[in-house]
């Protein structure tokens, strides 16, 4: 019995080992691989979107690219979206995740995300201008689009007494407001000012004030911590380099106040 019981406990232990190896060996795997695999948005612009040629581009492809040129690999992109990125990177899908994802406790128990954040944004709507609203509470009892698995559905909804409409993509759901079929689409403040920058949506306006603001947060899988240092210092770098800044000019979003405070903090 003594002997069946020792036998177990190395097997157990032989197991535990060889997951701990697994896990600290997350940045040699992808470069015995020759391929970051990161999941990033293909529907929201400027942040991750197709271009006319159907490739992948924006500030977070962008960032995704720094770190694969980093480790001296090659990085492929892959399209997520707010409903199953987490996911993706739980089932080994993808390596790292860049996917405008707000930082938040509950989601820090299923993936590891990694400090400090990288970027932030608020919650506001993009709305006809003909709807004239001027206060969250105008949204009570109206039909609003939102995306499946964003936060701000449940307050938009609970608190201020919008019905949501969830879709699965930006696209779904821009043709929707579009349609008339929603009053207005709750989403991130920093996509729908691009978004009114698009000729296609000069009727639609931002009118409320934005609320929420809130972190986003890039992550690895969970146990992951030598790829999350890795990370980590990534992040620090493209604060004190101004490389987020430099980004958003690129890409056409004015400089925002977290990228500039980030900038100054890390210098």
């Amino acid at each position: 019995m003594k002997f069946k019981s020792l036998i177990g406990a190395i097997a157990v232990s032989a197991v535990a080992l060889a997951s701990g190896s697994a896990l600290a060996g997350a940045i040699e795997d992808i470069k015995a691989a020759g391929v970051l695999k990161v999941g990033v948005k293909a529907d929201y612009k400027p942040y991750g979107y197709r271009d006319p040629s159907g490739s992948i581009v924006g500030i977070e492809p962008d960032l995704a690219k720094d770190v694969a040129d980093k480790l001296g690999v090659k990085v492929e992109y892959v399209p997520v979206v707010s409903s199953n990125r987490m996911q993706f990177l739980e089932q080994g899908k993808i390596d790292l995740m860049i996917a405008t994802m707000t930082d938040n406790e509950e989601r820090r128990k299923v993936v590891n995300i990694v400090d400090p954040n990288y970027y932030s944004s608020g919650t506001n709507v993009l709305a006809p201008k003909k709807a004239e609203l001027k206060e969250w509470t105008d949204l009570e009892g109206k039909p609003v689009c939102g995306i499946q698995g964003a936060f701000y559905n449940k307050k938009t909804g609970q608190e201020f007494g919008a019905e949501i409409v969830a879709f699965k993509g930006t696209a779904e759901a821009y043709a929707a407001l579009k349609q008339g079929s929603c009053v207005a689409f709750v989403y991130d403040d920093s996509a729908i000012v691009a978004k009114t920058n698009d000729p296609e949506f000069s009727d639609f306006e931002m009118p409320l004030k934005t609320i929420d603001d809130a972190p986003w947060g890039l992550a690895v899988k969970l146990g992951e911590d030598d790829f999350k240092a890795f990370m980590s210092d990534m992040i620090k770098e493209w604060h004190k380099s101004g490389r987020i800044l430099e980004l958003e000019t690129k890409w056409g979003v004015e400089n925002t106040p977290f990228a500039k405070a980030m900038n100054e903090k890390y210098q």
